[in-house]
């Protein structure tokens, strides 16, 4: 689990180890077995302090050669496939950690934890301003209603999205981060994100898992998202869009729900024309497709 969340960066590990053994004082008991519950609260903690590693990472973001690597990561950027990005700056960010650059495979985010840093982190100040509360959309199972919170998503989307985008220092990926920063502020109530996404990559995988009971061990809220910007037709993105959600819900296994997420930015439909949601089966599986 540690492997999964640091892929051995020794801050990180180190950082996750202490967490999880000392400043989690429950824990300090020998006789207490950790499990990944554990961790995924450790990680929780580490980022929302905030450490002076987490710092020096996230002021990194603010340099020019740092943007140009990570901001087409995040959007799924069509320039991405291109090769439009210096060589020199993808070198730069590689040797500082922050992304690993492997032969055969995309360019990638280096580490879980970073990726979960980099997209809170340039929302931070949106996050704070937002109004939604966990418990607007909390089942009496202690659930997430995900088609009650995707649906004001929608509308929240509709009326705020040119203004709120327009504040991202990333704004390439606003779409994108926009929703993040949404659903973390109702996870934020108890629950995590796992975020998947990589250059050339053409779409962001998002694992949230909700805790149903307090304490360790209990039932587990898994819902699967998956993110796209429309290009191209509206028809060979669906399809695209339900055979990769469908991986990443078999891949993941015993997901509660699945939803996949189209965000359309061209200018020559109208609001009314773009807003819309409805099932789609795929493989004997229900996904709810959504475009906004």
């Amino acid at each position: 689990m540690i492997w999964q969340a640091t892929e051995g960066q020794p801050w990180l590990v180190n950082a996750l180890g202490y967490e999880v053994t000392m400043r989690m004082k429950e824990n300090r008991n020998r006789s207490v077995r950790i499990i990944p519950e554990m961790i995924y609260k450790a990680q929780e903690q580490i980022i929302y302090r905030r450490d002076t590693h987490i710092d020096i990472l996230i002021d990194k973001l603010k340099e020019p050669r740092v943007k140009r690597v990570i901001e087409p990561i995040l959007a799924n950027s069509e320039e991405a496939d291109e090769g439009l990005i210096p060589s020199d700056d993808i070198q730069y960010v590689a040797d500082m950690g922050l992304i690993k650059r492997e032969k055969g495979q995309t360019i990638r985010i280096a580490n879980a934890i970073y990726r979960e840093i980099i997209p809170r982190e340039l929302t931070w100040s949106t996050q704070e301003m937002m109004a939604q509360q966990p418990q607007w959309y909390q089942n009496p199972d202690n659930s997430i209603n995900m088609e009650k919170l995707l649906t004001d998503f929608q509308q929240f989307f509709r009326e705020n999205s040119d203004a709120w985008i327009s504040k991202f220092d990333y704004a390439e990926a606003g779409p994108q981060l926009l929703l993040q920063v949404y659903l973390q502020r109702i996870v934020n109530g108890g629950g995590y994100i796992d975020r998947e996404y990589g250059l050339g990559r053409k779409r962001t995988d998002l694992l949230i898992r909700k805790p149903l009971s307090v304490g360790y061990g209990g039932p587990v809220q898994r819902i699967v998202l998956e993110l796209k910007i429309k290009r191209g037709s509206l028809e060979k993105v669906i399809a695209d869009g339900l055979r990769q959600t469908f991986e990443y819900m078999d891949a993941v296994g015993s997901v509660d729900e699945g939803h996949l997420i189209i965000f359309d930015r061209s200018k020559n439909k109208t609001w009314e024309e773009r807003i819309w949601h409805q099932p789609k089966e795929y493989q004997g599986q229900t996904i709810m497709v959504w475009e906004m």
